[in-house]
């Protein structure tokens, strides 16, 4: 297959993949995969660890499923999740373990067929691309003068894919029966949430292992428009910009990206999407960062951590610091230090100093308020408790600093 790659097929059309999706190698690989991404139970309650301890019996059994076109994919089980800094909530799909398997042995086959056919501006769930490559496009851009931007919003995006325009896609290159009777199965399982259930008529479920390549292809073509224009356009899964040297040259990339919207039975969302000349005071977020104009060099673009990003960090670090925790200050540093080592890692490239700052007078001053409540004493930290533990005090003890780390890096630019 991968010489086929390689060399081409005839007209670009794939007729046998079901073979290589059954097989027993790639099943075990993707029973390997899904083990390692962990996860939760689907409708079925079977958890990873219990597929993991009869691998070779389910293994068997899928491959005769498979090859005998008798595989149902089960129910997918819904949940919200928070957004991070957000109230909000979003719809997360988990489907069975034994579902997962089937799907990621899918995507083992197809992700190679189709990346070939990706844009170069494509940068979310593909091999070898992340955010921070997305980021660095970005800046580039930014230096280069290309200072007003479209910053999109597609509405509901992964919920509103029309299945049969998506599935014309995937027939461009698939044409192999089981193997599209395959994906359309996964495209139409039921979804379970609480005590309802339905079947979706468009989407692909958010939290489904193929979803990710199915929502590349099905905006691949707003890519290749985009770039053939000769728009500056990055695009990670459904959050993507587009960086124009004029506030005409916005103007008209969004006209040409709400037609073609539009006509793929696709929104964009009216008070999100905007176009944004980058000045001093107005500036705009992507993956996490939020950009701007320095006030005091009009040449220099800042960048730093978006406000939701802030708040979620705030989130994650509440439930580890609370004053009413018993356990000793050593355990909570230790639990502490890897989401700010994570945390920073991320956001290291920021060019502004003082939301490092500002987050870690937060956590001591938490530190600070349960150290006094473990003196008997009421209410959160103040002057006095200062003096008592002084930064020095966290220093000493081992709390990873952000300022400390940051200045160590030299402020690596997103280059």
């Amino acid at each position: 297959m991968l010489a086929a790659l390689e060399s081409g097929v005839k007209g670009g059309i794939w007729f046998s993949l079901m073979d290589k999706v059954a097989s027993k190698r790639n099943l075990e690989a993707a029973t390997q995969q899904v083990v390692a991404n962990k996860g939760g139970s689907g409708v079925d309650r079977v958890t990873v660890t219990q597929f993991c301890a009869r691998s070779e019996t389910e293994i068997e059994k899928l491959m005769a499923d498979l090859k005998a076109g008798t595989y149902s994919p089960q129910a997918i089980r819904r949940v919200m999740i928070p957004k991070p800094g957000s109230t909000e909530k979003r719809p997360l799909g988990i489907p069975t373990v034994r579902d997962r398997v089937v799907q990621t042995a899918l995507l083992n086959v197809l992700e190679p067929i189709y990346e070939k056919t990706f844009a170069a501006h494509s940068y979310g769930f593909r091999p070898n691309r992340g955010c921070k490559d997305a980021l660095r496009r970005v800046s580039k851009l930014l230096a280069a003068g290309h200072t007003w931007i479209v910053d999109a919003d597609l509405k509901s995006y992964f919920d509103t894919i029309p299945h049969e325009r998506l599935m014309s896609l995937v027939r461009e290159r698939v044409a192999d029966g089981a193997v599209l009777k395959l994906i359309e199965s996964f495209l139409s399982q039921p979804i379970f949430e609480e005590l309802s259930e339905w079947i979706p008529e468009t989407g692909t479920p958010q939290g489904a292992v193929i979803s990710p390549l199915l929502s590349n292809l099905y905006l691949n073509r707003l890519d290749h428009l985009m770039a053939e224009s000769g728009y500056e356009m990055v695009r990670y899964a459904d959050d993507f910009v587009v960086l124009c040297r004029s506030q005409r040259e916005a103007e008209e990339a969004l006209r040409t990206i709400a037609t073609w919207t539009g006509e793929a039975g696709l929104s964009l969302h009216p008070s999100k999407t905007k176009i944004v000349g980058l000045d001093d005071k107005n500036g705009f977020d992507f993956l996490g960062y939020h950009f701007r104009r320095s006030k005091k060099r009009p040449d220099k673009i800042n960048c730093w951590p978006r406000n939701k990003s802030l708040l979620s960090l705030r989130e994650k670090l509440r439930p580890q610091t609370r004053r009413t925790q018993g356990n000793n200050l050593a355990y909570i540093i230790a639990k502490i230090n890897p989401i700010l080592r994570g945390w920073f890692e991320y956001y290291k490239h920021s060019t502004i100093r003082s939301d490092f700052d500002d987050i870690e007078g937060w956590i001591r001053g938490r530190l600070r308020t349960m150290l006094r409540r473990r003196l008997k004493r009421k209410g959160i930290a103040r002057g006095s408790d200062h003096q008592r533990w002084p930064n020095a005090y966290f220093a000493t003890r081992g709390l990873f600093s952000l300022l400390a780390a940051h200045a160590s890096e030299r402020a690596p630019v997103l280059s």
